[in-house]
């Protein structure tokens, strides 16, 4: 279980300190943030859980949430920053969360654009990225970001095999330190969406931390299905495919390995 004394004084000074809501249990802790975010709550509001009932990814897909097993976290931001930027704000996290894996655990971790976690070609974790915009301007968005940590067995049939960091190095994790660590490089992360030059440096920083977006070649899912090598990232987070009948530009969709 968290200490929420020691969570509130390790994150005293940052945008979270006061603001953390945890709950033993919850349907999903994106699902809090969001309604939390329509009844006006402050930037910075972290909803947290023992335990999702109704954990969910992208595409709507069910995230296995059992209590005391993972890291469930979802923080609501409100940052002054146009519109055209929110493509950018799922890589960002993902760098944020594997930055902070890699402080709790010493494991690297791979970035599957554009939402995935992985530790040797195995699922680990996912961000979920849900956002309101109100003319070319942000209203908030939720990053929701769900980390496999104690879990021991996974369900059959995934479409990419999990794993979780008690697994991966054979040693408990805790997840009080991860989650610090998570939302202290979460807030350094989105601070640096507000400056334009260390917005241009967020596509070679996702293409240095994956083995995913240059030079493999994938299956995209979505709405730009195609088969292709993939060639990095625009200026906008995009993923560049090159395949047989030119270059794709894929703006929204999930990626896999080419049989």
């Amino acid at each position: 279980m968290f200490d929420l004394a020691a969570l509130e004084a390790e994150l005293a000074g940052t945008i979270f300190a006061g603001n953390l809501h945890f709950s033993r249990f919850t349907g999903s802790t994106s699902t809090d943030a969001l309604e939390a975010a329509r009844a006006g709550a402050a930037h910075g509001s972290v909803y947290f859980a023992d335990e999702q009932l109704a954990g969910r990814g992208r595409g709507e897909h069910a995230w296995r949430s059992a209590a005391g097993e993972g890291l469930y976290a979802s923080v609501l931001l409100r940052p002054p920053m146009p519109a055209g930027r929110l493509h950018l704000l799922p890589l960002a996290a993902g760098l944020a969360a594997a930055d902070a894996i890699r402080a709790a655990s010493g494991l690297t971790i791979d970035l599957r654009w554009p939402n995935d976690l992985l530790i040797g070609g195995r699922k680990v974790g996912g961000i979920l990225v849900e956002s309101k915009t109100e003319g070319s301007e942000v209203a908030f968005a939720v990053v929701g970001i769900g980390i496999n940590v104690h879990q021991r067995s996974f369900a059959p049939g995934l479409s990419t095999p999990a794993t979780s960091l008690d697994l991966a190095p054979g040693r408990r994790i805790s997840r009080q330190p991860l989650l610090v660590s998570l939302l202290k490089l979460l807030e350094c992360e989105t601070l640096a969406l507000l400056d334009p030059a260390a917005v241009e440096a967020i596509p070679l920083r996702v293409e240095q931390a994956s083995t995913w977006v240059r030079g493999r070649q994938v299956e995209v899912h979505g709405p730009q299905a195609c088969i292709g090598v993939t060639a990095g990232l625009d200026e906008h987070g995009f993923l560049l495919v090159r395949t047989v009948d030119g270059l794709v530009i894929v703006q929204t969709g999930g990626i896999r390995a080419a049989d």
